[in-house]
């Protein structure tokens, strides 16, 4: 395997409350950073500045966190140190996040109900918005930066938020409990991850209706995370109790489920290929695009969530 083009991978070892740097060739760890509060959770590189950003979520898992965290950690890609963290107080339970228009990273705070919205430039937060649900977990935002989504978990429904505005528009209730949600590349279609059946909603954004419905091929049970390649191309969904990875293209049309290993979680697009954190047995698989087969598997931490290439 060669990884053109990248400095590093960094991946955030959830299981093991670490955030890791791998070599992007090797795959060995070279760095291991372990003075981050429990337990950091999730990942969002800002290549602009050579900065990541970590929730610290807590030590309970969704819907049990008794003891939410409120910070959010610095990472500095360049000297691979834990640099400062940010105090999102009085918002806790930090998890989804991504960067707005403005230089703001946008952040759901589930325990709060609130999507606070940090100043890249002042690493300090400057405003927040309600979510209406206190199981906010996720969020997407428009393409076009005027909208953000929150998909609300057990509520079954997605907050709209009209991001300029800061203000909450509605909510979309949806028929069960969802476990993950994209956006299309053009923003025209939400892709709703049904968290009791294996199966994908598409939402019309202009309408909030739901145009159609999408089974997994393959995949026994229901489904956790949507991403979708940088080229917008390939959508990835995997699941974390059928120990699956989905890749289908951008008209829902083909699709191949591949088995990859235990609780895969989020994964990361890069040359060619798609690299899957398994957060269930500590390893990574790389599911090679042109022929949709595991073309390698490395461990890396305990159970790593998350991964990018920087």
């Amino acid at each position: 395997m060669n990884s053109r083009g990248a400095r590093g991978l960094i991946a955030v070892d959830k299981m093991g409350g670490k955030v890791l740097f791998l070599d992007p060739d090797s795959y060995a760890t070279t760095h291991i950073l372990d003075d981050f509060e429990r337990l950091p959770h999730e990942l969002l590189v800002a290549p602009q500045s050579s900065t990541a950003y970590v929730p610290i979520y807590g030590d309970g898992i969704h819907g049990r966190n008794p003891n939410p965290g409120h910070l959010l950690s610095v990472v500095d890609l360049e000297t691979r140190r834990h640099v400062t963290d940010i105090d999102l107080s009085p918002y806790v339970a930090p998890h989804g996040l991504q960067i707005g228009p403005g230089g703001l990273i946008c952040i759901t705070c589930e325990n709060s109900g609130m999507v606070a919205l940090v100043d890249l430039a002042e690493n300090a937060v400057v405003g927040a918005i309600e979510t209406g649900s206190v199981n906010s977990h996720r969020l997407v935002i428009a393409p076009n930066g005027r909208w953000l989504y929150t998909e609300n978990e057990e509520d079954a429904s997605i907050s709209v938020i009209d991001l300029p505005g800061r203000r909450l528009v509605r909510q979309v209730a949806t028929p069960h409990p969802l476990a993950g949600l994209a956006i299309s590349p053009d923003g025209n279609l939400l892709v709703a991850v049904d968290d009791e059946e294996p199966m994908l909603l598409l939402i019309d954004t202009s309408s909030f209706a739901i145009v159609r419905t999408v089974p997994l091929d393959g995949v026994p049970e229901s489904a956790q995370i949507a991403r979708y390649s940088p080229d917008g191309q390939i959508l990835l969904v995997t699941s974390l109790r059928s120990a699956t990875a989905t890749l289908m293209d951008s008209t829902f049309g083909r699709q191949t489920t591949v088995a990859v290993g235990l609780q895969p979680m989020d994964g990361a697009f890069h040359e060619g290929a798609l690299f899957v954190a398994c957060q269930g047995d500590g390893s990574i698989h790389v599911i090679d695009l042109a022929t949709r087969r595991v073309s390698h598997r490395f461990e890396a931490g305990v159970g790593c969530e998350t991964l990018a290439f920087f």
